[in-house]
């Protein structure tokens, strides 16, 4: 059945967006998402691993026929995070769930129909699971499994985007806080410094450029994505080594970058700002915060992090919660046929190796049982004897594996009704 995908999670239902920020993987240059994924792989022997963390979520959707540990959290937690406190791990690893089975097929489904986002209806948490899924890939961490229900997964989430109206009216965690940003009374001509150059930012960007924002410095570690970026807003581009040095000022400092520690400290703020003593807007969109908590008590800042867009995203969601019900019924069936292609895939891979074996007869018979004869054949009844063995061949193959689709297949609703008697 589906016993053996698993899903551990951190998301803002359960804990702070800080905590959540507390327990994504380290990237930096001493520390690399891949390897430490691999090393947790490798640790708990799981057959495949995909890593999703977003701005309100980290979430480890594992495959293993293996009983996972009831303290998996901690361990977990103490692997990819070993610098934090044993409180601390005790601490988040408590607000973790642990979901197994249909369960985790369900929450997943659940995510990418962002019924369990922030702001219930935003689609970006579909962009998201794909781009978690490529890195995983090309990490060498995932498989056939986990292809499987994350492409089935995905087809699930448009189905309730079109038949359902959850999305409809749906603001997306960045138009929520441009929005406060706007409150500030930001004129079109305001100085704007944006730190990082990622799809968040971008689409930030997009927000700034409707509403005629040009004056704007983009600052990235890869140029070049600077300078794409930039070119969009009519703005510059510089390499993110030079934001230290900058010292032409700001009104506004939109910053999110994968990076898991402070990157605007105290002293690098004080640079930026130069002599200017004026109240900024800062928007910091990154988890964990990019922006160190001390800058807001030494300097007067209007800050927006995605925190404390929580209330404001529970305004969005009133009228769309009646549409959770076609959503949540649409899921259920959707679970129900992905269990029927789960085990349709598993008999295919046990019956993988019977084109081959049925190919390695007809050619064995064509050049060695009847090599002879078919030798002394013309060359239009070759042709039709090797057309005849081609048609032979498939049916062999096509044969078995449907009735070894049916009986499996059979026997999986036999078992789904027991299970409803009882």
């Amino acid at each position: 059945m589906l016993d053996g995908y698993h899903i551990l999670t951190l998301t803002h239902r359960h804990a702070s967006l800080d905590a959540i920020g507390r327990s994504v993987v380290r990237s930096d240059e001493s520390n690399q998402p891949a390897t430490a994924l691999r090393n947790l792989k490798s640790r708990f022997e799981w057959k495949e691993l995909m890593y999703l963390a977003t701005c309100n979520r980290v979430m480890y959707l594992f495959y293993t026929p293996a009983p996972v540990p009831a303290d998996i959290s901690e361990i977990l937690l103490a692997t990819v995070r070993p610098e934090l406190p044993a409180h601390e791990i005790r601490e988040i690893a408590s607000n973790m769930q642990l979901l197994h089975g249909a369960d985790a097929v369900r929450h997943l489904m659940e995510v990418a129909s962002s019924m369990d986002s922030l702001v219930v209806g935003e689609r970006e948490v579909i962009r998201q699971l794909r781009e978690a899924w490529d890195r995983s890939n090309a990490w060498g961490l995932t498989g056939d499994h986990l292809r499987l229900l994350l492409r089935f997964t995905i087809e699930t989430a448009k189905e309730v985007y079109t038949e359902t109206g959850i999305g409809q009216k749906a603001l997306s965690v960045v138009a929520l806080a441009f929005s406060q940003m706007q409150k500030s009374g930001l004129p079109a001509h305001a100085r704007i410094l944006l730190v990082g150059a990622g799809q968040t930012n971008a689409l930030f960007a997009k927000f700034l450029l409707k509403y005629g924002y040009q004056n704007v410095t983009v600052f990235n570690r890869t140029l070049v994505k600077a300078e794409m970026l930039a070119a969009t807003l009519g703005g510059r581009a510089l390499p993110l080594d030079v934001l230290e040095h900058y010292s032409e000022g700001f009104d506004a400092l939109i910053v999110c970058t994968g990076a898991t520690e402070p990157l605007i400290t105290p002293e690098l703020y004080r640079t930026l700002l130069g002599a200017d003593t004026a109240r900024k807007t800062v928007v910091d969109l990154a988890i964990p915060n990019n922006v160190d908590k001390q800058v807001l008590t030494i300097f007067p800042i209007q800050f927006i992090e995605i925190e404390g867009l929580r209330e404001v995203a529970q305004q969005n969601l009133a009228h769309r919660e009646q549409e959770r019900t076609k959503a949540e019924a649409i899921i259920q069936r959707r679970i129900f046929a992905y269990r029927e292609l789960w085990h349709e895939r598993q008999v295919e891979r046990s019956l993988a190796h019977i084109p081959d074996e049925v190919r390695a007869v007809k050619d064995r018979a064509i050049q060695q049982v009847f090599g002879k004869e078919f030798a002394q054949l013309d060359p239009a009844a070759q042709d039709v004897v090797l057309r005849m063995m081609g048609y032979m061949e498939k049916k062999c193959i096509a044969i078995p594996m449907k009735a070894a689709k049916s009986i499996a297949l059979g026997a999986m609703r036999g078992r789904a009704r027991e299970v409803e008697k009882v």
